[in-house]
This record gives structure tokens, C-alpha cells and sequence, in this order.
């Protein structure tokens, strides 16, 4: 049997006050908070999959700004292994209420707050994601070399 990680997108978004974008999400029959994240789809660009992901779970329109890096875990709930693309996005502006199906809400959280959440986020790395940023983890965008764009 081959192998089969999955590729995702999450987005790392500050606002002026501190907070952090997360969703409020339905995933495997529990509520729990991530940041606005997803599968990249085939044939599209990863940057693209960021300001997609971003806007369809939270409404948001996000531009990339820096890469955060590769982050890999393996679920417990279903035993797959997901390589998560983190990328730090400035949050341009909300241009919808629509959401993708599942997600509750979007909501602007302290880091305090998402400490606070505890079990409740959807993987440790949403954590991890935020604290690497906060310790000024950076690179350029251009570090993944995505022969979509």
C-alpha cells in the first residue's frame, strides 16, 4: 500500500490589536479551533491555496507575507499525516459571511485566549504555528519553489 501524506495551508493572521485569526470549526463529531487552513487542491498554487483557504473559512481576502515553514503531524483521530504549509498573511479585509461548510465562525483571539483553548484546537501545531511566529520565525516567500505559480 502506498503512502499518501496530505498537503495543506494554514494562515498565521495579526491584526493591529494582537489577536489572531482562528475558525470555529465542526471536525470528526467535536467544535474546535484552527487557523483558517486546508487541502491545496491539484493544479493550484499553494499562495493561491492560502488566499482561498483563508476567504472561504473565514471571509477574509489575506495576502501572504512570510513562510512560517513545514510543519508535519500525524492525526490521531484518523491516522493521516498532514504536511501543513504555514504562512503568515496580513488580513486585508472581510469581503464575505459566507462560509465553507463545518465552520462556525470566524474569531479574533488573544494568544492568551488560544492558550486557554486548550484540547479544544484542532492540532497542537495551531499553537506551535503561532508561538514560532511571535518568536519572529520568518522566511521568504520565495524559500517554496511551487512550479503551480
Amino acid at each position: 500500500m502506498t503512502w499518501k501524506p496530505h498537503a495543506t495551508v494554514a494562515v498565521v493572521a495579526e491584526d493591529e490589536q494582537g489577536r489572531f485569526l482562528l475558525v470555529e470549526e465542526k471536525s470528526h463529531g467535536k467544535v474546535v479551533f484552527n487557523q483558517p487552513a486546508g487541502h491545496i487542491e491539484e493544479g493550484e498554487a499553494i499562495l493561491d491555496a492560502v488566499r482561498r483557504e483563508a476567504l472561504e473559512e473565514t471571509g477574509w481576502q489575506v495576502e501572504p507575507e512570510s513562510f512560517l515553514g513545514v510543519y508535519t503531524y500525524k492525526a490521531p483521530a484518523n491516522g493521516v499525516t498532514y504536511y501543513r504549509f504555514c504562512y503568515a498573511a496580513k488580513a486585508v479585509r472581510q469581503i464575505t459571511t459566507e462560509l465553507d461548510t463545518g465552520i462556525i465562525a470566524p474569531h479574533w483571539l488573544t494568544l492568551d485566549e488560544i492558550r486557554n483553548l486548550g484540547t479544544r484546537l484542532r492540532s497542537p501545531l495551531v499553537l506551535q504555528c503561532i508561538e514560532d511566529y511571535r518568536n519572529g520565525r520568518r522566511f521568504p516567500l520565495e524559500v517554496v519553489v511551487d512550479g503551480q505559480t
